[in-house]
């Protein structure tokens, strides 16, 4: 009997790529190419699973492709709103992700960038490299403490809850959230954590506000120049969700103009295409996307999918099915 035949649209660590071998006629993406629409419908049509990774768009025209092979979509990410999911639901395409494997790095990761955007930590590296600094002084690069202020999360799930673990316990911040509906009781108990209503709750008592919401139409440019206005002029805003939560051209405009103190970005609208206007701002800590980027937790996350891909071929329920 033949194998299924899967294909991995993006290089995985080596072990999981390895099971994948093992188990299936699979075919890897070698030179870790991103796929062009053409070639995501051909493997649409040749083969039995698509295994796309975030970076992967997958719209309507393309999932739509005639004379469809492919039953499931094996993501590798918690989101999935590069998958137009309205259609991969009209097509009959089954629809899993990764959840859970990668709350703690992910929270680490806003965690940095809640530092290097308060202490001025990638400024001060790009002075240090371009041989610029000439020593210590006593007014030399003032910035922002971070222990005891106030930290206001959007979203409250299991990345939220982690980061505000780690900005509680350990650096003793205040915890305020944005959620349309009431959490645990038990875990807003430990972190001592306040629930706020509405945004215009929320933002005017932060020193810092991360992002921990999901993408699509409901939160796209969810801060944005009325949101932005709503911050204190010394606040900072951390994105470690969805590049289009954030309105690239209002978050440049009140750094420019010094509305906000400062940013830390993980994720960016069109990526990996970055608005220019990010690039020329000292204010803005920038990272390439590196949430999940541990060896344990990428590991852990192709783990998942060849979870959700032998329940499927076996005919039983995903452990992570979206749709």
């Amino acid at each position: 009997m033949s194998r299924p035949k899967v294909l991995i649209t993006r290089r995985w660590p080596p072990s999981v790529e390895a099971k994948l071998q093992a188990l299936y006629d699979v075919t890897l993406n070698e030179d870790d190419h991103p796929f062009s629409p053409d070639e995501f419908k051909s493997a649409l049509q040749n083969y039995d699973a698509v295994c796309p990774t975030v970076c992967d768009a997958l719209p309507a025209e393309v999932l739509n492709v005639s004379n469809k092979r492919c039953k499931i979509l094996g993501n590798f990410g918690v989101g999935y709103n590069h998958i137009d999911i309205h259609a991969a639901k009209q097509q009959g395409l089954i629809v899993s992700n990764t959840p859970g494997v990668l709350t703690e790095s992910t929270a680490d990761i806003a965690m940095t960038l809640l530092l290097m955007s308060a202490r001025r930590g990638a400024e001060g590296d790009r002075l240090v490299r371009a041989g610029l600094w000439t020593g210590w002084c006593p007014t030399h690069m003032m910035s922002s403490d971070v222990t005891g202020t106030t930290l206001g999360l959007i979203g409250f799930g299991r990345i939220a809850q982690a980061m505000a673990r780690k900005a509680h316990h350990g650096f003793g911040m205040k915890i305020l959230f944005y959620k349309p509906t009431p959490a645990e009781q038990a875990i807003v108990a430990d972190l001592q954590a306040t629930r706020c209503e509405t945004l215009a709750e929320l933002l005017p008592q932060c020193d810092y506000v991360s992002l921990h919401c999901p993408g699509g139409a409901d939160t796209r440019h969810l801060i944005n120049d009325h949101t932005l206005s709503l911050m204190k002029s010394s606040a900072h805003l951390i994105n470690t969700a969805r590049g289009d939560v954030v309105d690239s051209k209002a978050l440049i405009k009140a750094l420019q103009e010094n509305r906000i103190a400062g940013a830390g970005l993980d994720v960016y609208e069109g990526e990996p295409q970055i608005d220019p206007g990010f690039l020329t701002l000292d204010k803005v800590a920038l990272l390439p996307h590196l949430g999940s980027a541990t060896i344990a937790t990428r590991t852990a996350m192709g783990e998942k999918v060849l979870a959700n891909l032998a329940a499927f071929f076996a005919g039983e329920a995903l452990p992570d099915r979206v749709i």
